[in-house]
């Protein structure tokens, strides 16, 4: 094969038929190519195409290809075999020659390439000198007519090799050194541009009028150079190179305009970015390289300074240049923060306060228009909340209002100067230069309390008489914004202080007769954000405001739907912080009357009910059934037929009646209570199930469709979880047989272990409540029976008689996917294993069902086992005992699955087995149930063995080592169980007095600093490394007690008497090889046994 030659002309053709329109052509053409692929000369053949292609789609689909066939070799470890080297270098050379669109896919490639071989590995030790000679060769650079090489995409390539150095590479190190690849590439490549870099500016400078794309192209490249390089680390070869640079960049912020007047063209539009890139390379220096940064401070403080002033004009600038001036605010806000913070900035902080800060929060036409035209984004912009999911990372969100508001924040932190006996301004600044106590000390004040609240206490507050004054209201929308950075200012004041904030300055808005939504959405976005810091007894006041918001509507033209919203949003954060209302009725009331009055409200309406539930714990229980009732109406209308995901407002939904279904459980009288109280309980709880039954026959019965011929149906796989929860609490409702008939429980459950079947987006938040459900329908059956559980009857004519998967199939097949799962999957996966094995009870006729799911089962669990065999961890012990239950019910079968699946099988189960219960497996056999199937187990396993006539084998006398190790164990655990309830009201006591303690000394911790922060998570990432991080949420996991079912009558320690009775003969033979430790302890717990062992 390796002397096959691929011709171009074949690929080139197959590449225009992946562009067909005609699928048929496109699969046949993709297999030709996956064919050919397989041929050494393959990448090459693309490599010619992408720079002599006959055009440029089929230039384009040579690269995709090529992208995508290095991405599967490199992920797969496939290497190029001898070639590898000869096709990076030609691969270089077609990066330097490909056109801009093929260069854009190509760079890809690459850098799929140098993430293994440069910046893993550093096994590619001609790149760099490579790359610097075609730079230096290139067309802009060398200034010849006949170079071949393009400057723009040598650096897009250098670009492409820094960028993985923008991050730190090892996280095992608290303090990582700078990598050597990239001090390299500083000292070859970077340091040399740096020196060409000023003459490129002076050439855009003096363009007046002429377009310098390529000229702006290579600023701007050089510029993600170095913020690439600095980010993180600093080159040393880089550092003495800095203060120059910055005054080059300062140059390039300096001529740039933010006056509206100019249109943004191609070139000025790349000006813009290198300034933006400009900008964040100053945040950087400035928040990682003090060292380097501090003396260069003033001249990035009066660079910023001058771009922040254009904030008046935000409502007339595009997004690239408000852009810019957001970062100013940042840049400033980082400097402040520093030790010579102060000095530089306070100067001008009224400067700032009146020319940039303030401008930029007033109300404009932009904030106008984009409430009337996409009031969402507004929302998101404006007025964030934790009801927003925002996915992934948005720029455009980062706007220049939002960075003076966090500015604010951070010069009202900022001490002034000592408010005792008069000191100079040396004296002052000294004394902010000490520790953090005397920087606490009472004579500071802050500056948020000396200059930013008396700044804006002189704006009139709006009201009826001055409505009309659109001036006073677009300032006071300001005042508002700004108000809503002060949380951290707030929450060191006293009480009163926010107090009088509050009730002054924000809540008369809501009195006004005609209050602009844009104030009230803003005032609502207020109280959301300083929930924190407000008193309680504003509580009364401020929901009050907050409910006359949520309820108000349009008026006229005007859309109020961003003052509810926001009205919703503040209540959520006030929640989350511990600010509950006087009373949860009237919260209530307005919440539910508003759910289906506004259908693209209902999403954010049940998602606020779900917050509420969730805070008011038993304040609201009691209305829990009125409210499942009222909502089922407005979730059914949103599910329809074909429609797969379900709309967010009806997963919110379910998820809402989820968390109210499950209050409603935890509120379960204990049995010690009166009878008056437990009917209250069993008539809700049959009310809420009767509800969720309409609205699950609804989603799952009414809304099926046909997929084929054979009458095949397809169920909905949205909300699994949420769906599960209100499955159990409809089953746990049923006190009678009637009752599974009335709310169609069989129907419902038969849909559900179809979905639960036909799983596969495992994820440990949409599973957990999949696995309760399947112990209550195990319980509901074993109490009444339920048809088509076991078997499932035949369908009646004229459906073809094939036989469809009966419940317990259904879940079978979730389980034995589940076990093959995340660790918290494959503990909750076996512990039902043990419910379906030795809980349910099976007839003559059903038997083989059950054998079938011990084959199952004990498949998965192996399959699981030996891919984790090779070093001891937790996840043994849930599959070696799920294996166990399996055996125990059909030992010659089960044996014989473990043999046929894997050769050896059933000695590897054995020897893990065996291993899993001595003393030294941790974290060892927990609870009382798993001693006792461990010690049944040991039992069948040793007598299996003996019977097979070998007593010499390790494996039989392992696991008898382990059985008396077992049963030790099990006879302690016994004994201790007699004082068990005394010893749990003793913790419970001992355990609310540590809570109390936790919580008076939770004021006295101290801060993490930074150095201590690093170092903890270097060694969290070396224990993720070496696996000894446990999961969060599986230790609980690792204590399931199992339900032993039918076995739970078995007294194991006579079952293991009775062996050694029967067997002692030959056990005798290998007292040898047993531990006199555990010899001495077997007959210390069992002396009568002595006689054996003479």
């Amino acid at each position: 094969m390796d002397d096959v030659h691929v011709d171009v002309n074949q690929v080139a053709q197959l590449l225009n038929d992946t562009l067909s329109g005609d699928v048929i052509v496109v699969r046949s053409a993709t297999d030709t190519l996956d064919r050919l692929s397989l041929f050494p000369r393959f990448p090459f053949t693309l490599l010619s195409i992408t720079t002599g292609g006959q055009n440029q789609g089929q230039k384009m689909a040579a690269a995709s290809y090529l992208k995508n066939f290095t991405r599967r070799n490199i992920e797969s470890n496939v290497s190029f075999s001898n070639i590898s080297k000869e096709f990076k270098d030609q691969l270089m050379q077609a990066l330097l020659e490909a056109e801009p669109a093929v260069l854009k896919v190509l760079i890809e490639a690459f850098r799929i390439i140098i993430s293994v071989e440069f910046k893993k590995q550093n096994s590619w030790p001609e790149l760099v000198p490579d790359l610097r000679t075609a730079i230096q060769n290139s067309n802009l650079i060398n200034n010849g007519a006949n170079c071949r090489w393009n400057t723009v995409n040598a650096l897009i390539v250098l670009h492409a090799l820094v960028r993985p150095f923008q991050y730190f590479l090892n996280p095992k190190l608290a303090k990582e050194p700078v990598p050597p690849q990239l001090e390299f590439i500083a000292k070859e490549i970077i340091v040399p541009m740096l020196a060409l870099f000023p003459c490129f500016i002076e050439k855009v400078f003096a363009a007046r009028g002429r377009t310098e794309l390529e000229s702006e192209k290579i600023l701007l490249i050089v510029c993600k150079c170095i913020y690439c390089s600095v980010k993180s680390y600093m080159p040393s070869a880089l550092a003495p190179h800095v203060p120059s640079f910055c005054q080059n960049l300062i140059a390039i912020l300096g001529s740039l305009s933010f006056d509206g007047s100019l249109s943004l063209g191609d070139d000025y539009l790349l000006r813009m970015k290198t300034g933006k890139r400009s900008l964040l390379i100053f945040c950087s220096l400035v928040t990682r390289h003090r060292k380097y940064s501090d003396k260069l401070m003033p001249d990035i403080t009066n660079c910023v300074l001058q771009i922040v002033k254009y904030s008046t004009n935000i409502s007339k600038l595009d997004f690239p240049q408000e852009r810019i001036i957001s970062l100013a605010f940042d840049v400033i806000s980082h400097v402040l923060e520093t030790g010579p913070g102060w000095r530089l900035v306070s100067p001008h902080f009224s400067f700032l306060l009146d020319n940039a800060i303030f401008p930029a929060l007033v109300l404009n036409e932009k904030d106008i228009s984009e409430w009337e035209e996409d009031a969402d984004e507004y929302i998101r912009k404006n007025l964030p909340s934790e009801l927003e999911e925002v996915s992934g990372w948005r720029e455009d969100l980062f706007t220049a209002r939002k960075s003076a508001i966090n500015l604010l924040g951070v010069i009202s932190m900022s001490k002034g100067p000592p408010t005792g006996p008069c000191t100079n301004g040396s004296s002052a600044l000294s004394k902010r230069k000490k520790s953090e106590k005397s920087r606490r000390n009472n004579q500071h004040r802050s500056m948020g309390e000396l200059l930013v609240l008396p700044y804006l206490s002189k704006f009139p507050v709006p009201c009826d008489v001055n409505a009309s004054d659109s001036r006073i209201l677009n300032d006071y929308y300001a005042v508002l914004m700004a108000y809503g950075g002060l949380q951290d200012f707030l929450r060191e004041q006293k009480p009163e202080f926010t107090t009088n904030l509050i009730r002054n300055r924000v809540l008369p808005l809501y009195a006004m007769s005609m209050c602009p939504p844009y104030l009230v959405a803003s005032a609502n976005w207020v109280l959301g954000e300083l929930g924190s810091c407000l008193p309680e007894d504003m509580s009364a006041g401020v929901y009050s405001s907050l409910l006359k918001a949520l309820a108000m509507p349009d008026k006229e033209e005007v859309s109020f739907y961003p003052v509810r919203v926001s009205a919703a949003g503040a209540i959520v954060g006030l929640l989350e912080n511990d600010y509950p209302p006087p009373e949860w009725y009237p919260l209530l009331q307005v919440l539910v009357g508003r759910i289906g009055i506004e259908d693209e409200e209902n999403s954010i309406l049940f998602e606020l009910l779900s917050s509420v539930v969730g805070a008011a714990n038993e304040n609201v229980v009691d209305h829990i059934p009125f409210i499942v009732s009222s909502l089922v109406g407005a979730i059914s209308k949103h599910i329809h037929p074909n429609s797969e995901p379900w709309p967010q407002v009806v997963e919110r939904g379910f998820a809402a009646l989820a968390l109210m279904a499950q209050s409603w459980e935890n509120s379960m009288p204990e049995e010690v209570e009166q009878d008056k109280s437990s009917e209250k309980w069993k008539s809700g709880q049959a009310a809420i199930a009767k509800s969720l039954s309409v609205l699950l026959q609804h989603a799952w019965l009414s809304c099926l469709h046909p997929l084929d011929q054979e009458g095949e149906v397809s169920t909905p796989l949205s909300c699994i979880d949420d769906s599960s929860t209100l499955l159990r609490s409809i089953m746990l409702s049923v006190s009678r047989s009637n009752a599974i008939v009335e709310l169609k429980l069989s129907e419902l459950l038969l849909v559900w272990a179809d979905m639960i079947a036909d799983w596969h987006a495992w994820e440990e938040t949409e599973d957990l409540s999949i696995f309760d459900c399947i112990k209550e329908v195990v319980s509901l059956h074993s109490k009444y029976g339920l048809k088509n559980f076991v078997v499932r009857q035949m369908p009646s004519p004229p459906a073809p008689p094939v036989p469809r998967r009966s419940i317990i199939e259904g879940i079978s097949a979730f389980l034995s996917e589940a076990i093959l799962q995340y660790p918290s999957a494959t503990w909750r996966a076996c512990s039902c294993v043990h419910t379906l094995l030795l809980v349910l009870n099976y007839s003559s006729e059903t038997e083989g069902v059950k054998q079938s799911l011990a084959v199952v089962f004990s498949r998965a669990a192996l399959s699981h086992f030996k891919a984790i065999q090779i070093k001891p961890c937790p996840l043994w012990k849930p599959l070696v005992l799920a294996i166990s239950s399996c055996y125990l019910c059909y030992p010659e079968i089960v044996e014989g699955t473990l043999n046929k699946d894997e050769d050896g099988g059933f000695t590897i189960w054995g020897s893990a087995l065996a291993f899993v219960c001595s003393s030294t497996f941790e974290p060892g056999l927990c609870t009382e149930s798993e001693i006792k199937l461990a010690v049944l187990t040991l039992t069948k396993v040793v007598e299996r063995l003996l019977g097979l006539g070998s007593p010499g084998g390790n494996l039989l006398w392992d696991c008898y080592a382990s059985l008396m190790e077992g049963s030790v164990r099990l006879k302690e655990v016994q004994e201790e169980t007699e004082n068990e309830e005394e010893a749990e009201d003793e913790e419970e006591d001992y355990n609310e007095e540590s809570q109390d303690d936790d919580e008076d000394s939770e004021g006295d911790e101290c801060e993490e600093t930074e150095e201590e922060f690093l170092e903890r998570y270097a060694q969290a990432a070396v224990d993720l490394e070496n696996n000894t991080l446990v999961e969060e949420g599986d230790v609980e996991d690792q204590e399931y007690d199992i339900d032993l079912g039918c076995l739970e009558e078995v007294d194991q320690l006579k079952v293991v008497a009775s062996l050694i009775e029967r067997y002692h003969n030959v056990l005798m033979q290998g007292r040898a090889l047993l531990s006199h430790e555990v010899i001495s302890k077997f007959l210390d717990a069992f002396p009568k046994y002595n006689l054996y062992f003479q």
